[in-house]
């Protein structure tokens, strides 16, 4: 895999369950997160488990577009999906949960997995032309929130 295009870590004061709960939780990220509005578990899937797929729905000002995700890892210490769009790859999406003393860490990483001609085409749909800024911003904002909502759980 090659180095991530956006990361962030926050320490969080409440239990690791809890925030794994948040991050795997459609509309817990939904209400956390700048641009993902929320999704639906295809299938026969009714939950985050591995090989589970989900269809996201997301906004960025007056555009709207969707994808399908498939869950890679759902464990207490990480839970992570691979996202396409039109059956092409755009990217991972990964959270990562160490327990500490007094709560946790989490960090969230993503990785840009689209083609180079994809690029343009994205930029279109989606509004945004440097992809890797805007979502190491989407991620901070989107920790903060997290943080908060375990932490007043």
């Amino acid at each position: 895999m090659t180095e991530p295009t956006a990361s962030a870590t926050v320490s969080v004061q409440a239990p690791a369950t809890v925030v794994y709960d948040l991050v795997s939780d459609l509309a817990g990220m939904a209400a956390a997160a700048e641009e993902f509005t929320g999704g639906s578990w295809l299938g026969t899937a009714s939950g985050p488990v591995v090989g589970a797929r989900f269809r996201g729905s997301n906004r960025r000002g007056w555009r709207r577009w969707s994808t399908v995700a498939e869950v890679t890892d759902a464990s207490p210490q990480r839970f992570a999906f691979e996202v396409k769009s039109l059956g092409l790859p755009v990217s991972r999406w990964q959270y990562d949960i160490e327990e500490t003393p007094g709560g946790c860490t989490l960090t969230e990483t993503t990785w840009d997995r689209r083609p180079s001609w994809y690029r343009p085409i994205t930029i279109l749909a989606t509004g945004v032309s440097d992809r890797s800024t805007e979502n190491q911003r989407n991620i901070e904002s989107t920790l903060a929130k997290l943080k908060h909502q375990a932490e007043t759980a």
